[in-house]
């Protein structure tokens, strides 16, 4: 489990060589199945802080690269994430999960008067 018997450090005091999974990620690496090697710890007023774990930059891999059925996969889930269950209309944009439904569809009664 991390944070046990690893390195702690300070919000943005972590030592060179050391990155964060978006940092990584930035660099276009990914972490390749590394183990946490340290943990960055930001405090917070009144609640736990917060943790960002660590991964060595020279162990990391290349990011996997896009292939075609992987970008016909993304591009079908995002689909689904825009299509309203009510109305079945693309919204345009991903529609909360708090709503469930396309804005129209949630608040009939707004959209008539406008």
């Amino acid at each position: 489990m991390p944070g046990h018997g690893i390195p702690v450090y300070p919000w943005r005091l972590a030592p060179d060589g050391l990155a964060t999974r978006r940092q990584l990620r930035a660099a276009g690496l990914r972490p390749g199945g590394q183990d946490v090697v340290a943990q960055l710890e930001r405090p917070r007023y009144r609640r736990d802080p917060l943790t960002a774990y660590l991964y060595r930059v020279d162990l990391a891999k290349p990011v996997r690269p896009m292939t075609p059925a992987r970008a016909a996969a993304l591009a079908k889930a995002n689909t689904a994430r825009r299509t309203c269950p009510a109305c079945r209309a693309d919204a345009g944009y991903v529609i909360p999960a708090s709503l469930g439904r396309c804005v129209p569809c949630d608040y009939p009664e707004e959209q008539r008067v406008a």
